[in-house]
């Protein structure tokens, strides 16, 4: 009788399983966020479904063009976490291509055979130019607990401010968490904003899991659609934009040629970006990791030694470190997160302050200027700071927030810090101002760096 009874059990959650897998919550696209493609013509749409669908379909038109839109075909694939519960879902990619750059468009995705679709989103394909000025909104360390910044970058969406979010590292808190649940409510948490504004993001230490498996597999950047690299580059407006892995430094179990393979790609990325031809077009180069080569908090990260692996490299020997490379090749302006709080360096090399002069410090700097950006809010609340930083920190603060840089024109660059805990307000900003691009390795430069 218990067997029996056992077996009729069975057979009634296998029902239940059954009814449920195909119902509309399970093939209906959820966790949608888009990445710019290779080119201003072409825009990526990431999602997710429950369950199998027939079909990925993304349906496009120009807005209020009033024509019937076009239908794009893409790909989905099976994606479990490694986790215990072996939680699975389906992630489905299309390309949107042919864009008219600088059109807004409106787009769905979905399954066709089925006629189960998402609601209907907006977007701005990139304009094909250099001439334009991208606002972008720069946060890392951004969890779904205590999400601080959500609801401000909300607004500020809704006044469609941005052309772009570049998140720099450590996503949801983390994306395997709850064995991949995590990952999915953040995204879902998030996808007013990522439908609508291109995504582009760079790992962080709390990706790390099964050798960064959830980042891999649920973002699409340009160059790097099968996330097998982590690390791609792009151009928006005047500038070129670099995203790059700095936990290749600190995960070597996953390979200890993945930072040397990166570090010659970058060297080669930069060299390209250096041509005068490319240069001259887009003059800024912008770099973003997660964890800085400086910071002045507290926690002994590596920001905090005086030998730091991303600043310097292999120890003793300092060996593939980028803060040379980024000096010889006339790196602008690095973005970095890990530390959860906000700090803005003066331009600094080997340690010692380069400003351009006493009283406009950021105008012609003779060196690269650093911005850590990893307070929009997470779990792990704010990290504190030494009470007497190095020469090169010129402000910094642990109130809950997130940076807008605004590039204007090939001389000038806007960036502001926005306070949560502080309403909203604006507590840092600054221009960065350069009359010439380029390497910094003139003796003029080098003066007293030793």
């Amino acid at each position: 009788m218990a067997n029996l009874f056992r077996i009729v059990l069975l057979l009634f959650f296998n029902i239940v399983f059954v009814i449920c897998i195909n119902s509309k919550e399970f093939l209906t696209p959820e966790q949608i966020h888009l990445s710019y493609g290779v080119d201003p013509t072409r825009m990526v749409v990431t999602w997710s479904t429950m369950n199998k669908t027939q079909s990925s379909f993304g349906l496009i038109s120009s807005a209020n063009s009033g024509q019937a839109p076009t239908p794009f075909v893409g790909k989905s694939s099976l994606f479990v976490d490694p986790g215990t519960l072996h939680h699975f879902q389906f992630i489905h990619t299309v390309e949107f291509t042919n864009l008219k750059p600088g059109m807004e468009y409106i787009y769905m995705v979905g399954s066709k055979p089925e006629g189960i679709w998402s609601k209907s989103y907006t977007f701005k394909a990139m304009k094909d130019s250099a001439n334009w000025s991208p606002h972008i909104a720069l946060y890392g360390d951004f969890g779904f607990s205590n999400h601080r910044s959500l609801q401000r970058l909300n607004i500020d969406h809704e006044s469609r401010m941005y052309d772009a979010i570049f998140h720099v590292g450590d996503l949801a808190y983390d994306m395997d968490s709850d064995n991949g649940y995590q990952g999915d409510r953040f995204l879902n948490m998030v996808q007013n904003l990522t439908a609508e504004l291109p995504y582009m993001t760079c790992p962080g230490n709390h990706e790390n899991a099964y050798n960064f498996t959830h980042y891999k597999r649920r973002f699409t950047m340009p160059t790097d659609e099968d996330g097998d690299r982590m690390f791609y580059s792009f151009n928006i407006g005047p500038a070129h934009v670099i995203s790059l892995s700095t936990e290749y430094y600190f995960y070597i179990q996953y390979g200890i040629m993945q930072p040397v393979r990166q570090y010659f790609w970058l060297l080669d990325d930069l060299k390209e970006a250096n041509k005068p031809e490319n240069r001259a077009q887009r003059p800024w180069i912008i770099t973003m990791g997660h964890r800085p080569m400086y910071c002045s908090n507290t926690d002994h990260d590596d920001c905090t030694k005086h030998h730091s692996l991303v600043r310097d490299g292999v120890p003793l020997i300092d060996v593939g470190g980028l803060e040379k490379m980024f000096y010889e090749q006339g790196v602008d302006l690095s973005i970095w997160a890990h530390e959860h709080s906000y700090e803005r360096l003066f331009p600094v090399y080997r340690d010692k302050v380069l400003n351009g002069s006493t009283n406009a410090p950021y105008t012609n700097p003779r060196a690269p200027v650093h911005v850590t950006t990893g307070s929009a809010g997470c779990q792990e609340d704010h990290d504190a700071f030494v009470p007497d930083p190095r020469p090169w920190s010129a402000y910094r603060s642990d109130d809950y927030g997130y940076t807008r840089m605004k590039i204007y024109n090939n001389t000038h660059l806007y960036m502001e810090q926005v306070s949560d805990d502080k309403d909203g307000a604006i507590i840092d900003n600054f221009w960065l101002i350069k009359d010439k691009h380029g390497p910094y390795d003139s003796p003029i430069s080098l003066k007293n760096v030793h």
